[in-house]
């Protein structure tokens, strides 16, 4: 039986990627990183948690050298832009180091796990019109501490690879939405929103911050799948946008949204949902990842909205 370790494992795609994992691969046993301060997940079968400071070196080679796993899916991070602005370390040496202890983990016990290193399309930063959609090779221009952590993790996974041979792919994942996502992220706060007018817990408002820029959006239950699909069958040392190769506004993430309420609802802008710096398009070209793994999104922007609204509508029920 194989083992599969996925930091994160209580978080948004942590939860998508485990129960991907647990549909098509009967035969692994699914080992998840929490922190210590979370309650662990509903209890699956084949799945253990761990609670565990991944900041933490010595713990962390102490669960790599107990798991001992074939593959590790590193998702574990703090991943909410805004927040890097406010607390710039805490991003980048959450971020960083919770990696590198990973690495280190897996050398001090001298396993070659199949690791996936999740970065992120952010690290492209103001994409010039000419690079549009952008490519993997692309300049790295970031706007954010949060942008600058994840070019660290990029480099760092690509520096072992290079330095130890390290079987370590990179996934640079533009936006992606599904049910079970944080409300600090865009769809859900609108979604959130719309349930809690419809519900009659909100006065028929919704504050947005900047609806111009476009975003490149693939369903979370997508993005799982061209994880696994590069921790299986991708290159070491390779890097491998995950896009849908489509670029909506947030103008219209939002207008597809309020299509779906059952009332009228009014829009109005909120400065304090304003970035300090607002990059006006990220959209990813997958050719390499699709060349390599055959992935290509199934789920349409569409049926992805559809489902959001109804998971928020689900979450209000569960309140009341």
């Amino acid at each position: 039986m194989s083992r599969a370790l996925i930091t994160g494992a209580g978080g948004f795609v942590g939860g998508h990627l485990e129960r991907h994992l647990l549909t098509t691969h009967p035969d692994m046993d699914i080992h998840g990183t929490i922190l210590p301060t979370t309650p662990p997940p509903a209890k699956r079968e084949r799945v253990t948690y761990h609670p565990v400071e991944l900041k933490d070196e010595v713990a962390v080679k102490a669960l790599i050298a107990d798991i001992r796993p074939d593959y590790i899916y590193h998702l574990a991070a703090q991943a909410f832009v805004p927040r890097s602005f406010e607390a710039p370390w805490e991003t980048l040496e959450n971020n960083i180091l919770a990696q590198l202890n990973v690495i280190l983990g897996c050398m001090a016990c001298g396993l070659r796990p199949r690791m996936l290193v999740v970065t992120s399309a952010e690290i492209y930063g103001h994409i010039q019109p000419h690079e549009i959609p952008v490519r993997e090779n692309a300049d790295l221009r970031p706007t954010s501490p949060y942008s600058v952590s994840k070019i660290a993790q990029d480099m760092l996974a690509y520096q072992y690879y290079l330095s130890h041979r390290l079987p370590i792919m990179r996934a640079r994942p533009f936006n992606h939405f599904g049910p079970g996502q944080n409300e600090n992220f865009v769809a859900p706060s609108f979604g959130m929103q719309i349930a809690r007018i419809e519900a009659g817990l909100q006065e028929p408002i919704i504050r947005v911050g900047d609806l111009s820029a476009k975003r490149d959006f693939t369903d979370v239950r997508d993005i799982v799948l061209a994880y696994r699909l590069i921790a299986e069958k991708g290159t070491a040392g390779g890097v491998y946008n995950v896009a849908s190769n489509k670029a909506y506004t947030i103008q219209t993430l939002l207008d597809t949204m309020i299509a779906h309420s059952t009332v009228a609802i009014e829009v109005m802008v909120d400065a304090e949902r304003l970035r300090p710096v607002t990059i006006p398009i990220l959209q990813g070209d997958c050719t390499h990842l699709h060349a390599e793994t055959g992935w290509k999104p199934q789920i349409s922007f569409e049926q992805s909205v559809a489902d959001i609204i109804e998971d928020c509508r689900q979450r209000i029920r569960t309140t009341q």
